[in-house]
């Protein structure tokens, strides 16, 4: 590799889906709306399972508002494409939130998970958005017993769930010379609210993916033990 680095990819958590028994405990009924909100792949996989399950036709006329293209096209896994209605933003949820406010007369479903930013719903209400928050599926915890922390110089986080995890799974933990990586204000905020030392911090003007701001820090650790 190109810093002569070992990477060990082992995540923390994983996604829980809701059952069709405890989403009909919600009462809400997916087809008194005509639009659905896709913030990401894992909200599409499930808004598909849950209709799936309790055996509902999605119509041809529900529209589909994605927070990105790349979101947008994963549609095509259960929908034909071209023959549905379908927006998306460029790379963020306010642009996104401006093709939301030219139709403002539908009925939106928010697919979530339990554990999500609260940005999103807390911009749709502001705006006066008639939108319903569905929570389909869940983060949980991995065993990571059968992993030594000690033997990694940096963790990297995507999620304030993976933090958690990692204070579920090692109660005693002891940052001491590790450091630790965070992707998104919301990692981050959880990251230093569990009292560890955040080292490296994504997206950031100089270093917009976790690569480039690993890669940065790397370069940047290695000409300062060049200098010594």
């Amino acid at each position: 590799m190109k810093h002569n680095i070992k990477i060990d990819f082992r995540p923390f958590i994983q996604i829980e889906p809701v059952t069709a028994k405890e989403f009909r405990q919600t009462r809400i009924n997916i087809l008194d709306h005509s639009s659905v909100i896709m913030t990401s792949r894992t909200a599409v996989d499930h808004f598909f399972r849950i209709c799936e399950e309790m055996r509902i036709t999605v119509p041809e006329t529900m529209k589909y508002f994605c927070l990105t293209e790349s979101i947008a096209f994963y549609l095509q896994k259960y929908i034909v494409y071209r023959k549905r209605k379908i927006f998306y933003g460029k790379t963020c949820f306010a642009d996104l939130m401006d093709v939301i406010l030219k139709h403002k007369d539908e009925k939106f479903l928010l697919p979530l998970s339990a554990e999500h930013k609260k940005d999103i719903p807390e911009t749709l209400e502001k705006n006066k958005i008639n939108f319903t928050k569905a929570i389909l599926y869940r983060p949980v915890s991995n065993d990571l017993s059968d992993l030594s922390l000690l033997n990694y110089d940096i963790i990297v986080f995507y999620s304030p769930s993976g933090i958690k995890s990692l204070l579920q799974n090692f109660p005693e933990f002891q940052q001491n010379e590790i450091k630790i990586a965070s992707f998104g204000a919301e990692t981050a905020k959880a990251v230093k609210e569990s009292g560890l030392r955040l080292d490296i911090q994504a997206p950031a003007p100089e270093a917009p993916s976790m690569t480039m701001a690993l890669e940065k820090y790397i370069r940047e650790a290695q000409k300062n033990n060049n200098k010594k």
